[in-house]
């Protein structure tokens, strides 16, 4: 179980793929991107036609229904022919090496940035300028981060479901825990909530107090303690001195329950989106989840009592973190006009508009809560909300809808911007194992982690210009 599950793996993307990529592509010789817009001596343009190809979308639910066929008619008389599979690199890879890459691909946006140091993608601040859209403002600042490289913006965002804590009121109360003690700013404070909570039978976990979601939420808990995984460069910094204490303080709290190897087999037997979920059963005292888990809640909504509470981090700042996807241009791409008009169109507020009008039907023929739409963009974040979250019925799950819409208030935060981001993310979740396992302590494994880091970072152009 993981807060940040996506459809698309930055793992997946290794460097040795990108190697490959980078040399099936001669428009990624040296390293660098070409130029705004180029593709085969083309620009963007409003005048679009022809055929535009998309891999990565797709339309499955009402949401991306609605937006691709609001994106589709703006960019017509182009037609759009979708692979709608995953982005997958091993087939970038071979579309590269016989010149038939898409025109727009969408990829977790922890992958921009590898992208676009190696030349396989062309920045959009061109795209952007041609309709009139300011990144900076259309987006989360940590969204639009997150597809920044050297300067210059390479991803269209979408979604930003930032985390939270959902806790289960029937546990906290038999345990005497209230949400004031809940506070994450106070992480010894979270331990000692978490042993009070926890149970066990048989000398296995029974009730897990806290669990903050590991490994795959570990760059938010460094985050929490005022870390990162890597610095504003992107260069990798896992074993900086807050990483090592925000890891020393997971191990703390995961011995203080028994241990990571019990209580992961513990989560691995929940039925997490099903009607004997975790909740229902009053399996756990606070998880960490990302927004959408509402969603997932809400088909229980009667059998569940649950509460709502922010992140924060040490210094006691509200923390918004969340990952998500971006719609990218490849550098070799035939029609990147259509591509442009397509990606600025189907996150544009008429599209998220009109994806939450078309959640909305859904929600009530399902008779289910409207818990909103967390796009990427305030603007139309604001403009589902005012339209279609209303009181539920349920004041546990209006408290949970507004505790997370409070989390967009604060210091929105992602996961970072570094072409080794894929490798960072793995050398974090590998050290956070071993720490947790007992096989490494905290310091020994992030330096571990950092040395293997780094050497992809060295392999990047930034690394090797730096």
């Amino acid at each position: 179980m993981s807060t940040h599950r996506t459809k698309l793996s930055a793992a997946a993307l290794s460097l040795s793929v990108l190697v490959a990529l980078t040399a099936c592509n001669p428009a990624a010789s040296g390293g660098g991107a070409a130029p705004s817009g180029q593709a085969g001596g083309g620009s963007f343009s409003k005048d679009v036609s022809g055929t535009l190809k998309t891999s990565g979308f797709n339309p499955s639910d009402e949401v991306g229904k609605s937006r691709s066929d609001l994106a589709t008619k703006a960019v017509a008389p182009a037609t759009v022919t979708m692979d709608t599979t995953n982005f997958d690199a091993q087939k970038f890879s071979a579309q590269a090496a016989s010149g038939q890459v898409p025109d727009l691909i969408q990829v977790d946006r922890s992958l921009v940035p590898t992208l676009a140091d190696k030349g396989l993608i062309q920045p959009l601040d061109a795209c952007y300028s041609l309709w009139g859209v300011d990144p900076q403002t259309q987006y989360y600042p940590a969204a639009t981060k997150s597809v920044t490289y050297s300067g210059k913006v390479y991803g269209v965002p979408q979604f930003f479901q930032t985390s939270m804590l959902i806790a289960d009121k029937n546990v906290m109360q038999a345990a005497g825990v209230g949400t004031d003690q809940l506070d994450t700013s106070k992480p010894d404070q979270i331990v000692a909530a978490a042993q009070k909570m926890y149970k066990a039978s048989g000398g296995k976990p029974s009730v897990i107090g806290f669990d903050p979601d590991l490994p795959g939420s570990a760059d938010l808990w460094l985050q929490v303690f005022g870390g990162s995984a890597m610095d504003a460069s992107g260069k990798p910094t896992l074993d900086a001195a807050a990483d090592v204490t925000a890891l020393t303080w997971m191990k703390k709290l995961m011995d203080a329950q028994g241990g990571y190897a019990a209580i992961k087999s513990f989560k691995d037997s929940m039925d997490v989106f099903g009607n004997e979920n975790q909740y229902v059963k009053n399996e756990v005292g606070a998880q960490t989840w990302a927004q959408w888990y509402i969603n997932v809640l809400s088909a229980t909504k009667d059998k569940v009592s649950v509460v709502g509470v922010p992140i924060k981090t040490v210094d006691g700042k509200a923390l918004g973190y969340a990952g998500g996807t971006a719609l990218a241009i490849p550098t070799a791409a035939k029609n990147p006009s259509a591509a442009c008009a397509w990606a600025i169109k189907a996150t544009s507020l008429d599209a998220w508009k009109a994806a939450g009008d078309a959640r909305a039907t859904t929600v009530q023929q399902k008779n289910s809560i409207n818990t909103g739409l967390f796009t990427g963009s305030p603007a139309a974040d604001k403009a589902v909300r005012a339209a279609h979250v209303a009181p539920s019925g349920s004041a546990d799950f209006d408290q949970l809808i507004s505790t997370a819409y409070s989390t967009l208030d604060g210091n929105t935060a992602s996961f970072g911007s570094s072409p080794a981001g894929s490798a960072i993310k793995d050398a974090l979740s590998n050290a956070v194992a071993v720490a947790l396992s007992g096989e490494k302590d905290p310091a020994t494994a992030l330096k571990d982690a950092q040395a293997t880091a780094m050497r992809a970072w060295q392999q990047t152009s930034a690394g090797k210009n730096g």
